[in-house]
């Protein structure tokens, strides 16, 4: 037995030692996607590969870094584990991701014996891929870059030379990548000093005593929230606009939720088959996506740790679009998870009426340019998401200009920073009004965003979500889709929302116009304060 007052003190050193991390790796960095986006997130894990703590982040890793740790284990043995060393892994079958997300991970020993694991996970900037960032239009794996682990990177304390030279050989920012993996290594060495102080100040016993306490604790409260949700099958689909290949073909989703007593069982195998464009990802992402989608509706209060999600499992379909396999492409994995986590909301709604809101815009909309900077002569790659309207709920109306559910605390790129690092102006940066579904309360706005290039570039697009734009429940309406312009109002004039390695000229102007939220209730019944005070600040033109 342990008593609750040590538990709550353990629970908290616990988690704040992976916002310990989060802080190491944010501010070691040397790539604006991880100190400014903070595309990035961190775990603690016992010896068992459970989360001790986690920091904020992405949440569409939730839970999903200790598939390294025990991938790792799996393939080599429990001995390969050895003090000081730090190992790395970015396969896109394993961790679920693309390869420009790297996982960072070390075992942790306190008195001679394993204590844990140390993991994070960032994006970095360029990993050699046949376009410099990433590609719109890969259609291969072995066109999305260079394909690691699990392997060692750091053997006992010391860099693994060879292994350094061939990263830093295989990508087109050497000095900047080879910065961020250092940065990653450091998250990792303070996770490592920070859960070795713990068990020095309590004890090994002890500290496993409060983790099983914790663990114990988290799990009632999360049958406790499933059992309150009337048994029964619940059932949501929608649809991917295309794979980036094939612009003509939407690609289904669909959710088959089965609710039995304090079990939640998640059914992902009615789905496209894998595609040839970029879309696909690998298993773990898909239940990565699926707990987030829990997390927000079912036990969003509920901190997450080991037994989070120990009532809950998630079935795939290997060699589908979620489970995909070798040779699949993956580099825009996150648009279908996106759109995966507001179907988990949809088909719950009718159980849980008062907690579900409405569909967000739910795609990360991502502008890539890249090319030589004429102000140094360098090469460049921006890679910013764009932010858009959430969905409105029973009592609120939804958020606008918010960053999407898949991507948590990251941040769109300030303007001061980008106009710093690359040659661009921007020239708008506003709420798009009438953007948010009407309802009796009303889904929050997208934004318009304006580039104008200072150079010529190579524009990368990514937008999502025009074939099924953000939803509304109760009857609200739905949010409007996505649209860019690539220089509106002029003859040139270009309508696009995938598009890869598009040359464009100095002074050509991007017009990026991000979808809104989804409205709920009849909208009818909303306030007529409400709608005037809507008028007042823009966010309706009448």
């Amino acid at each position: 037995m342990i008593d609750p007052v040590t538990t709550e003190i353990i629970r908290c050193a616990l988690l704040q030692a992976a916002e310990d991390m989060n802080t190491t790796l944010i501010r070691s960095s040397y790539t604006p996607v991880i100190y400014e986006a903070k595309d990035c997130a961190v775990a603690l894990l016992d010896r068992d590969h459970t989360v001790l703590g986690q920091s904020s982040g992405l949440p569409i890793f939730l839970g999903n870094l200790e598939v390294c740790t025990r991938e790792t284990e799996r393939r080599y043995g429990r001995d390969v584990w050895q003090e000081g060393d730090v190992w790395v892994l970015n396969d896109s079958y394993i961790g679920g991701t693309h390869l420009n997300d790297v996982t960072v991970y070390g075992p942790i020993f306190a008195d001679g014996e394993l204590a844990g694991f140390a993991a994070s996970r960032a994006h970095w900037l360029d990993v050699g891929s046949k376009d410099p960032g990433g590609s719109m239009d890969s259609t291969s794996i072995f066109q999305e870059g260079l394909r690691l682990g699990p392997v060692k990177v750091y053997a006992g304390g010391a860099p693994c030379r060879d292994l350094h030279e061939v990263i830093a050989r295989n990508v087109r920012f050497p000095h900047a990548t080879l910065g961020d993996l250092r940065a990653q290594v450091s998250c990792a060495m303070t996770g490592q000093r920070r859960l070795t102080e713990i068990v020095s100040r309590w004890g090994a016993d002890t500290v496993m005593a409060a983790r099983d306490e914790i663990f114990a604790q988290t799990e009632r409260l999360e049958r406790a929230a499933i059992a309150a949700i009337p048994d029964g099958v619940y059932e949501a689909s929608g649809f991917l606009d295309n794979d980036g290949i094939d612009l003509d073909t939407p690609l289904p989703v669909t959710v088959t939720i089965a609710v039995s007593g304090e079990s939640m069982h998640v059914d992902l195998t009615d789905c496209a088959d894998q595609a040839t464009g970029p879309v696909n990802c690998g298993a773990a992402q898909a239940v990565a996506a699926v707990r987030v989608g829990y997390k927000l509706l079912v036990s969003g209060d509920v901190p997450l740790n080991g037994g989070s999600f120990r009532p809950l499992t998630v079935e795939t379909r290997p060699g589908s679009m979620l489970a995909a396999e070798s040779p699949a492409a993956c580099q825009y994995y996150y648009s279908h998870l996106g759109l995966l986590i507001d179907l988990v909301v949809k088909a719950l709604a009718p159980a849980l009426p008062g907690k579900a809101a409405a569909a967000s815009y739910g795609d990360s909309l991502i502008v890539q340019f890249t090319g030589t900077d004429p102000r140094t002569g360098k090469l460049y790659v921006s890679q910013e998401a764009t932010v858009g309207g959430w969905g409105a709920w029973e009592g609120g109306d939804g958020e606008t200009c918010l960053i999407n559910n898949v991507n948590g605390s990251l941040r769109d790129m300030p303007i001061e920073v980008l106009e710093t690092l690359f040659p661009v102006r921007v020239t708008r940066y506003e709420v798009r009004p009438d953007t948010g579904g009407a309802g009796r309360w009303r889904g929050g706005n997208g934004v318009v965003r304006e580039y104008e290039f200072c150079g010529d570039t190579s524009l990368s697009l990514w937008f999502e979500r025009s074939v099924t734009p953000a939803w509304g429940l109760a009857g609200g309406r739905a949010g409007a889709p996505p649209r860019v312009t690539l220089n509106p109002g002029t003859f040139r004039e270009r309508r696009m929302l995938k598009v890869n390695a598009l040359p464009v000229r100095e002074g050509d102007v991007l017009r990026c116009e991000s979808g809104g939220g989804g409205g709920y209730g009849p909208a009818e019944q909303r306030a007529p304060e409400a709608v005037a005070d809507d008028l007042a600040q823009g966010m309706i033109t009448g």
